[in-house]
């Protein structure tokens, strides 16, 4: 009884501090820019736009549009799409019981690039939530298909997976290019998509993502205790009455769903999936239960400090949020490797 009343307070500890962080992430993303913003001004305009109160910000109008149809979008757009890409890296390590697995590795975000590609250049006008279901088809594709791949190649093992969802990327990815090949005119904003950033967010694009990133998010948190049943094997599972397959499909489904939703609105920005769920085994365990929401809030955090990098480290200029991912996922992918090669030769 002692020890769980400890790891208790323990994972309520991590929360407490992973919101914590968020928070000062979302703060200090709304109060950095070029126009400086007072912090006591902008706190104090957040808390004016609660219903039924009523507090003077002192900030003027141009300093008020600034807040709330440049930077907010922003910043909650970098924190959404972080956490559900991040979430969706747990889902897919806990769906295959491969470290490896990532949004980015195992095709999901390159299939995604490719449906969203596929009506920029081929609908007319503002395809509006097409760009998301259309992500979302290719998404599934992409896993699929690299899934398939690896298990015909080599029964599903880390590297093999590895290598298939590198393979079906890269494929991918010719498709991609041949495709917004034949509209030349939207080749600016394509390329602009494919590097990756938040630069462009606001609140219709919220709006647009919200009912996928809370489908998503409700069903990978609401598995977290069937994805630590998996975690021991599907004759354990099959025992307590759990159908694997039914609820890997689930699960797979649910974290193609949030990486659609967020390539869908920000481009291809890699890493994030497994950065982020292996900082959180490292620091809280590897209990599904508590890595999915440490991974969305930790995730939120993660993409919100790069996008901050990359709108200040070259000033006035900006870096593709994706060049910044890279920048950090390389080579801690490389270092999870590493490890993962020596818990197979153990």
């Amino acid at each position: 009884m002692r020890g769980d009343a400890g790891r208790a307070r323990l994972r309520v500890t991590h929360l407490g501090t992973a919101v914590a962080l968020l928070a000062a992430t979302l703060l200090v993303g709304i109060l950095v820019g070029s126009a400086g913003l007072p912090v006591g001004g902008v706190l104090k305009a957040l808390v004016d736009r609660v219903p039924f109160v009523d507090v003077d910000s002192g900030l003027g109008v141009i300093d008020e549009n600034v807040l709330f149809e440049l930077r907010l979008p922003r910043a909650l757009m970098a924190a959404l799409v972080g956490g559900l890409l991040a979430m969706a890296g747990a889902g897919y390590q806990g769906v295959f019981r491969n470290p490896l697995a990532d949004p980015y590795l195992l095709g999901a975000a390159g299939g995604a690039g490719v449906g969203a590609t596929v009506v920029i250049v081929l609908v007319p006008g503002d395809p509006g939530f097409g760009v998301p279901l259309a992500a979302f088809v290719g998404a599934v594709f992409g896993v699929f298909l690299s899934y398939a791949l690896g298990r015909s190649a080599g029964r599903g093992n880390a590297a093999t997976l590895v290598l298939a969802g590198v393979a079906v990327s890269s494929f991918l990815a010719a498709v991609q290019t041949f495709v917004q090949q034949l509209k030349a005119e939207e080749l600016q904003r394509i390329f602009s998509w494919i590097l990756g950033g938040v630069g462009t967010a606001d609140w219709y694009q919220l709006g647009l993502v919200a009912p996928y990133a809370l489908v998503s998010t409700a069903v990978l948190l609401a598995h977290g205790r069937l994805l630590d049943v998996l975690s021991v094997g599907d004759e354990e599972a099959a025992s307590l009455g759990l159908s694997a397959a039914r609820v890997r499909l689930v699960v797979l489904v649910a974290a193609s769903l949030a990486t659609a939703s967020a390539v869908a609105v920000s481009g291809l920005i890699g890493f994030v999936g497994i950065v982020v769920p292996h900082a959180v085994r490292r620091l809280a365990g590897g209990s599904y239960r508590i890595v999915l929401p440490l991974s969305l809030l930790g995730g939120a955090a993660f993409l919100g400090l790069a996008d901050l990098v990359a709108r200040t480290v070259i000033e006035p200029g900006e870096l593709p949020l994706g060049v910044v991912t890279a920048f950090v996922g390389g080579p801690f992918f490389v270092l999870v490797l590493r490890a993962s090669r020596r818990q197979v030769a153990t």
